[in-house]
């Protein structure tokens, strides 16, 4: 009657989600006036990074300002976000690129799985790929240490999702 319960700490996005909110500021930029004619242009690369190429600094970072916006009205954290210094680009434009944070590094899974052991809770952690799984007799004890987890989430830069919960 012993069955262990489990759930899996995750740090994702949604795709679809991510290229819709790439979409509503390629828009934008057609119908804003202050973007109207700069050649301004926001490209998705795969699951990868999102590349922003415009004509000046103060235009960069309004169309970063309005990318994370737009990802915040999709319910995408602003945390998956990790900008890369400005660059100059052909023909005086200046080019910016954001990388997509998927995953937990090994850093980070040691860091969470640290946590959990420092909670005293009856529960194992153990580090699979890009994911902890989470594992114990007693739903309470997951459900604290996911609590645990949500209170901690400033800490670890990255969004926390909890999946496969069992």
């Amino acid at each position: 009657m012993a069955k262990d319960c489990s759930f899996d700490v995750v740090s994702e996005f949604d795709r679809q989600e991510l290229v819709n909110a790439v979409d509503q500021v390629k828009r934008d930029l057609n119908s804003r006036f202050d973007l109207k004619n700069s050649n301004s242009t926001v490209d998705l690369d795969s699951d990868k990074s999102i590349t922003i190429t415009t004509n000046d600094d103060m235009k960069l970072k309004n169309i970063y300002d309005i990318l994370q916006s737009k990802l915040v009205k999709r319910g995408i954290s602003i945390k998956i976000l990790d900008p890369q210094n400005i660059e100059n680009a052909l023909g005086g434009n200046v080019r910016q690129v954001v990388n997509l944070k998927k995953g937990l590094t090994q850093e980070l899974a040691k860091k969470i799985v640290a946590d959990i052991k420092d909670s005293k809770l009856k529960v194992q952690a153990s580090i699979q790929g890009e994911q902890v799984r989470v594992t114990g007799k007693s739903k309470d004890d997951l459900q604290e240490v996911i609590q645990i987890l949500r209170k901690n989430e400033d800490k670890y830069d990255v969004p926390l999702q909890f999946t496969n919960y069992r």
